[in-house]
């Protein structure tokens, strides 16, 4: 069986007003406190189109790779939902801004292009609220506060073929429109939204019959949707049972499928085009503009790291996951040369403290400089690595210099042979069976004592000092 999947994307685009008026898109305020009479649909209210939402589709076209047209149009797309107050939304059909461009993915096999149809721009609906989500038994609530915000639609081709790589194409775009801040990517907040599309053929050479999945809110449930729905297919198949072109819809505590409705076809939207917009004319100055402000795109940044810096595609990858922290690390390494280590440090421990935090690293006071300064001081032996790990929290919290958090916390490192010394004798003696083994040839022990020397220092003591001390009082 080959299963082929397509998806559409609906990402909110990152501007403070609507995408045909100046009504706030501020998430999660009171509802129905952000409307007026041109988001409600109100009789001879005329929509203004937003240049801001222009120009931030026309970056994430840009940085997919897809052709922009000079001349795009809106058109009235008519459906009848509560959440919809004209009938009807505002978007582009026939005449979008962009065509073509793909997205790389990493995959099994490695990197692979997904290739994309189009993208074009429109306005978002509003938002109903069933008996389900709320305390009133069978009645459904409006909130037109979404009404209006910006989206562009993302529409692939046919070219994923499983739930992990339809995961994997999601969280590249995700990254993208971070990355360029044209949007947050918070699908919990309904910033990026996905429909999928699924078939299943015994053939290769033919599609199967296209089978959509509505409103998928979060990466794990288009992997579940599509896994499920893969498998239900199948087995219609090998049951000769028809599967009929239709919505779907995906039932997150079940992780089922099932019936919404008969999948509509484009004339059952009556499209024509928006008498009260003019066509979209895009200048040569215009895109130059957004062109000359294009930042390097991930994954040219993630490759440049592995071949740059010497990184590991792995490393690479998780540095270029947010664009500050990427940013971070290429100022980190310009104050010290030393991109492995600073990567791996910045992997291990100051991911480890973010966590803890809830913070994204641009949301602390931690500088480029101070953990240079932090990694410089366990490199030249003034604290341990072990020593570093109590300095970083005031660090990231307080925004003061790493002499001043070894001074506050007194972490200097000791390299006094004498005083090591009398502490590596106190070691050996409380030792004594390990002692021996060490005498005896087993090497690894030394690492043992070493680690219950600095035990006895607090952290103080140089490491390397105290293994070459203890060897020599063993030997």
């Amino acid at each position: 069986m080959i299963t082929t999947i397509g998806l559409e994307i609906h990402v909110q685009l990152a501007t403070r007003s609507k995408m045909f008026c100046g009504c706030s898109t501020a998430f999660g305020d009171e509802p129905n406190t952000h409307i007026c009479p041109v988001c409600l649909g109100l009789p001879g209210a005329l929509p203004v189109l937003n240049a801001t939402a222009v120009q931030l589709a026309i970056g994430i076209a840009m940085a997919l790779g897809c052709q922009l047209h000079e001349v795009s149009e809106f058109s009235r797309k008519n459906y009848f939902y509560p959440d919809l107050p004209k009938s009807y939304q505002i978007t582009q059909y026939d005449r979008p801004i962009a065509t073509g461009g793909s997205l790389p993915i990493a995959t099994a096999g490695g990197t692979r292009a997904i290739r994309l149809t189009r993208a074009h721009i429109e306005e978002d609906a509003g938002k109903s609220m069933h008996a389900a989500d709320i305390t009133l038994g069978g009645e459904t609530l409006v909130d037109f506060n979404r009404c209006g915000v910006p989206l562009i639609e993302i529409v692939t081709e046919p070219d994923m073929q499983s739930g992990d790589e339809a995961y994997e194409f999601l969280r590249s775009l995700r990254r993208l429109v971070r990355w360029l801040g044209v949007s947050s990517g918070d699908m919990e907040k309904g910033a990026m939204r996905c429909d999928v599309n699924v078939s299943v053929s015994p053939d290769p050479s033919r599609h199967g019959t296209k089978v959509e999945i509505k409103n998928l809110n979060s990466f794990r449930s288009v992997k579940r949707a599509i896994d499920y729905e893969e498998q239900r297919q199948a087995q219609c198949l090998a049951d000769g049972t028809p599967i009929p072109m239709e919505t779907r819809h995906f039932d997150e505590a079940l992780g089922t499928t099932a019936p919404m409705r008969s999948k509509e076809a484009s004339n059952d939207y009556r499209y024509f085009p928006e008498p009260d917009l003019p066509l979209l004319m895009l200048g040569a100055a215009e895109l130059a503009s957004v062109r000359e402000h294009l930042p390097e795109l991930p994954w040219e940044m993630q490759a440049r790291f592995e071949s740059e810096f010497g990184l590991t595609p792995y490393d690479a990858a998780l540095l270029t996951e947010e664009r500050s922290t990427a940013e971070f690390f290429q100022r980190t390494v310009v104050i010290s040369n030393n991109p492995r280590k600073i990567a791996t440090y910045m992997e291990t421990e100051v991911a480890k403290l973010l966590n803890e935090r809830g913070k994204t690293l641009s949301e602390t006071m931690l500088t480029p400089e101070a953990l240079a300064g932090l990694l410089t001081m366990v490199e030249s032996g003034i604290i341990s690595n072990t020593a570093s790990k109590d300095v970083l929290p005031l660090l990231v919290d307080t925004g003061v210099t790493p002499d001043e958090a070894v001074r506050k916390l007194g972490l200097e490192q000791v390299s006094d042979t004498s005083a090591i010394e009398e502490l590596a004798r106190q070691v050996i003696i409380e030792n004594a069976a390990q002692a021996e083994q060490f005498r005896s040839g087993k090497e690894a022990v030394l690492g043992f004592l070493v680690g219950q020397l600095m035990k006895k220092s607090k952290g103080k003591a140089n490491p390397k000092l105290a293994g070459e001390l203890l060897r020599k009082l063993l030997g």
